[in-house]
């Protein structure tokens, strides 16, 4: 049988390490913020032939916008561009730039200003924060048979918070590759991630419960680690074929949502790990009292 209690450090070491990797490349890049937190331009045009989105960003970049996200309308031939705030020089520049490619009639323009920018920045961080307060006092209401129900919903948040920063990190070391951007599609798949992860967390902690109920006389250690041997098949075949679908998905639709499907593609992977490896080992922690001397030796 794995020992998942006792390794638990040296996988928690592998998600530090990441999450650090992830705040040097913010500190130095900066965070990979979109139009929808930033302000700026966003311009709808349509073409009389067929475009790729490839040659409108290879044409944008020669003009000097490589801070863009563009993405294909359904069932026409347009495209939605978003980009920082334009002059009306450069405005002219794109339409002709876009003329050698059969743009039709006049792009049409809305602006972002940053005053609604920080007003959608605001409203995203709430929604997260409301959630993960709902999250916690669901589980620990789920719990409340259990002695210290507040600790199940207090390691179910750090396993989100671990989730989250993860997403985060990933985003900011691969954002320039791959041009990916936080807009407001990457904080809806955030949200949905938080679901996954939470659902995912859950399983496991009530198969704890089950174990826990049967009155065996073992140390809640090996309660837990017999827990997470139990429920392991049941989230790897869950994650993986989630993962099937959202890697089909990704290469059907391609650009237009590509952000979305890279953080719930992320998140699945984090939130079955953390449910394993961090919400898990945070609880026997807890209730073994470790936590309590990490935090005194830190202090």
């Amino acid at each position: 049988m794995f020992d998942f209690v006792g390794k638990g450090l040296r996988f928690s070491l592998v998600s530090v390490a990441i999450i650090v990797c992830g705040i040097l490349f913010l500190i130095v890049l900066g965070p990979p913020l979109g139009i929808d937190f930033t302000g700026g331009t966003m311009m709808t045009v349509e073409f009389d032939r067929p475009v790729t989105l490839t040659v409108l960003r290879q044409k944008l970049a020669e003009l000097g916008h490589h801070d863009i996200t563009i993405q294909s309308i359904e069932g026409e031939a347009g495209f939605i561009i978003r980009t920082r705030e334009l002059a009306e020089g450069e405005k002219q520049e794109i339409m002709k730039a876009f003329e050698g490619l059969g743009l039709t009639g006049k792009p049409s323009y809305e602006f972002i200003s940053g005053d609604i920018a920080r007003e959608r920045a605001r409203g995203a961080a709430i929604a997260v924060v409301v959630g993960a307060i709902g999250i916690l006092i669901y589980i620990s209401w789920a719990f409340r048979k259990l002695p210290n129900p507040f600790r199940y919903g207090t390691c179910a948040i750090i396993a989100l918070v671990h989730d989250i920063l993860i997403v985060m990190a990933v985003f900011a070391i691969l954002g320039e590759v791959l041009h990916l951007e936080i807009n407001l599609m990457f904080i809806t798949a955030i949200l949905a991630v938080i679901g996954y992860s939470v659902n995912d967390t859950i399983v496991v902690f009530d198969r704890i419960r089950e174990n826990l109920g049967k009155g065996a006389r073992q140390s809640f250690e090996t309660v837990v680690n017999n827990s997470l041997m139990e429920s392991l098949s049941r989230s790897l075949n869950t994650s993986l074929t989630t993962l099937i679908v959202l890697a089909a998905i990704y290469l059907i639709v391609g650009e237009a949502i590509r952000s979305f499907i890279v953080v719930l593609m992320v998140g699945v992977v984090s939130g079955t790990y953390s449910s394993i490896f961090i919400a898990a080992q945070a609880l026997v922690a807890w209730e073994t009292g470790k936590m309590g001397k990490i935090v005194r030796r830190t202090a």
